[in-house]
């Protein structure tokens, strides 16, 4: 069987380039002669935070071949950015992918349906109103006990019949040019992926079941019911816990002592044994009562 051929932007680039991709001035970060699978079809999870946003899933490459990142909800880097995802763009013979970014606007993206408002220009999942995320669950799924922040835009919605799930842009492939306005976005400042999404796709190229040449194009898993980062309820309840441990001894301890040290257990774990201690003055007042 014959390899592909691997070309790489930079003699510093190798086969894991793709599980650190370049900034987004740097443009194709790599480079193959192999057509990336079809992109699968799976349900999205979900958000599970406010304020978080979807990174939809995508063929990455490494040492083992293709391999499926799932998408995931990630937290931005800050207020007011938007995800370009990255895309693979077919040309000179060869497949090149264009790593995402973070920016104001969403930019070019190969005109490649990743679907939950990502229809191929744009996005429609929600905006920016102030410092908070309005969600549009006409195309994305959000968990309403969490986010409240919603609104109903179906006229982002592709009614096509036939979905394109083709995952690369150019001949054989998608046939997409960038509009004006993402020409502007390509312009703009952008910031790289976070170091959570290069975990979390330096996770998925780890996971023999992600690889395409295990799954043969399903992978195991599609979609991420975790976020990419570490939560947030964690750091704000450390405090409220912290207070506690300290008053008391540790919880090993307070296992302890009931047994080994019969004189704390009243605070440790025996909230009822105070009340007989009352009693004990009530016979005083007897034996006086005899010698009257």
């Amino acid at each position: 069987m014959k390899k592909p051929r691997l070309f790489f932007a930079g003699a510093l680039l190798s086969a894991l380039a793709c599980l650190t991709p370049a900034p987004a001035s740097a443009g194709i970060s790599l480079s193959i002669t192999i057509a990336p699978p079809i992109l699968p079809i799976y349900v999205q999870p979900s958000c599970p935070v406010d304020g978080y946003l979807w990174n939809p899933g995508f063929w990455s490459y490494g040492p083992n071949g293709y391999y499926w990142v799932p998408g995931v909800w990630v937290q931005p880097p800050r207020i007011g950015v938007l995800w370009t995802p990255g895309y693979w763009g077919f040309g000179g013979g060869v497949y090149g992918w264009n790593a995402g970014y973070w920016g104001a606007h969403v930019g070019f993206y190969g005109g490649v349906n990743y679907g939950f408002g990502y229809g191929g220009v744009g996005f429609g999942g929600g905006n920016w109103s102030g410092g908070s995320f309005r969600y549009n669950t006409a195309v994305v799924n959000v968990n309403p006990s969490v986010v409240r922040n919603v609104y109903v835009d179906r006229t982002v919605v592709n009614n096509t019949t036939v979905v394109n799930r083709t995952s690369f842009n150019g001949p054989g492939g998608i046939a997409a040019r960038p509009t004006p306005q993402e020409q502007i976005a390509k312009q703009e400042p952008h910031i790289q992926p976070t170091s959570n999404q290069l975990a979390h796709q330096q996770q998925a190229s780890q996971n023999r079941s992600q690889w395409a040449s295990v799954n043969h194009g399903a992978p195991a898993t599609a979609a991420a019911t975790k976020t990419a980062n570490e939560p947030r309820p964690s750091p704000q309840a450390r405090p409220m816990s912290a207070q506690p441990r300290r008053t008391p001894a540790p919880t090993a301890a307070r296992l302890t002592r009931p047994q080994n040290n019969p004189s704390h257990p009243v605070s440790a774990g025996q909230p009822h044994a105070a009340p007989p201690a009352k009693p004990q003055s009530r016979p005083k007042a007897e034996p006086r009562a005899e010698k009257r």
